[in-house]
């Protein structure tokens, strides 16, 4: 019987479980084992590895809908790539993996995770040499370069989407503007898309500059006193600091315009995954599964044109914006952001709403 392994790594996200569901569900039906391992790399590091053996009963189907991971997403205080480096044990953390893989016989693995998971797999890649290493991209920050969409985008966009709704009528009732400020650290697809959703009057992200005086000319000269007005977490205001959203409602404050700030926070990355992203989530577990199947190894699930399909981990790597990796010096990552001709900015210039400079 193969054995096949799973684990999630990086920041957590809906439709994580969905995939661990269908991964098992999948395997099942070819006759293969599945072990779930806790805790990513983390638990690979532990001895020995804390790992689960999947059954029916292990992730019923009716909590696959669930946010989060069944199987953790690491711990704070362990031992990974991050505080490797800082107590220079990074060769000896990267032997322990490779001994943990190889002590746990798995023909595959599965690795869902980021773009910062995937690159650092892909520039440690020799770890996984004994093993078909199979990737699926989930990040509520759509910043995975080859793929149109991420598991975990959809339901995030949602969650921003249902906070921003329950905004508006107390905006209404106080002639007041809500500035709320979202998740995505260096890419602005998930206010983009949300700020869409809502009907923003400014969406501010971190691709594209804007001009907070144009910022605060627009949302005077609007014919209501309300609204939202969503701020990337990722943005930056030349000589202030603070979060950004108090940043720019300092600013709107001081044009007179009545605002309050609000944050989301890690509500985006919760909530019951939307169907959405179930579709997708098995659509590419099914897909990893088949590369598994064709001895594929190295490679990752995308899903373009409504077609999912592999492509190399080496192509992700070199598809996106390589930059260093703020925690772990030495290590690349592949980016991805909003595209100058992405449709969505000029429909919300379109829709009177404010996105920056962007002529």
């Amino acid at each position: 019987m193969k054995r096949i392994g799973i684990m999630t790594t990086g920041g957590d996200c809906s439709g994580l479980n969905t995939v661990i569901q269908r991964i098992y569900r999948g395997a099942t039906l070819r006759g293969w084992q599945l072990i779930g391992i806790q805790d990513g790399t983390d638990g690979l590091c532990t001895t020995p590895p804390t790992t689960i053996k999947f059954t029916e009963d292990t992730l019923p189907i009716e909590n696959a809908r669930l946010a989060g991971s069944f199987l953790h997403n690491g711990r704070a205080t362990a031992l990974n790539f991050e505080t490797a480096v800082e107590y220079n044990q990074l060769e000896q953390f990267n032997k322990k993996l490779k001994e943990s893989i190889k002590a746990l016989k798995l023909a595959a693995l599965v690795l869902v995770g980021g773009n910062g998971s995937l690159s650092l797999a892909w520039c440690n890649k020799d770890i996984y040499d004994k093993v078909q290493l199979v990737c699926i991209p989930k990040t509520i920050d759509m910043d995975i370069p080859l793929t149109e969409r991420t598991i975990g985008f959809d339901t995030a966009v949602q969650q921003l989407t249902s906070f921003c709704d329950q905004l508006m009528m107390t905006a209404r009732s106080h002639h007041r503007w809500f500035v709320v400020q979202t998740m995505g650290r260096d890419c602005g697809q998930l206010a983009l898309n949300a700020g869409i959703a809502i009907g923003a009057r400014a969406i501010l992200i971190p691709e594209i500059k804007f001009d907070v005086n144009s910022l605060i000319n627009h949302i005077k000269f609007l014919p209501e006193d309300h609204g939202i007005i969503l701020v990337s977490e990722g943005i930056s205001l030349r000589g202030h600091s603070g979060r950004p959203a108090d940043m720019i409602s300092r600013k709107l404050t001081a044009a007179g315009i009545v605002n309050r700030t609000a944050f989301p926070e890690h509500t985006q990355r919760a909530g019951d995954t939307v169907a959405s992203d179930r579709i997708l989530a098995t659509r590419m577990a099914d897909c990893a599964l088949n590369a598994i199947a064709n001895n594929e190894t190295y490679v990752m699930t995308t899903i373009n044109n409504c077609e999912c399909k592999t492509v190399s981990l080496g192509d992700f790597f070199a598809a996106g914006e390589i930059s260093a990796d703020p925690n772990i010096p030495d290590v690349k990552t592949s980016d991805a952001y909003v595209s100058p001709d992405d449709p969505l900015l000029e429909i919300a210039t379109n829709m009177g709403i404010y996105i920056g400079e962007t002529k």
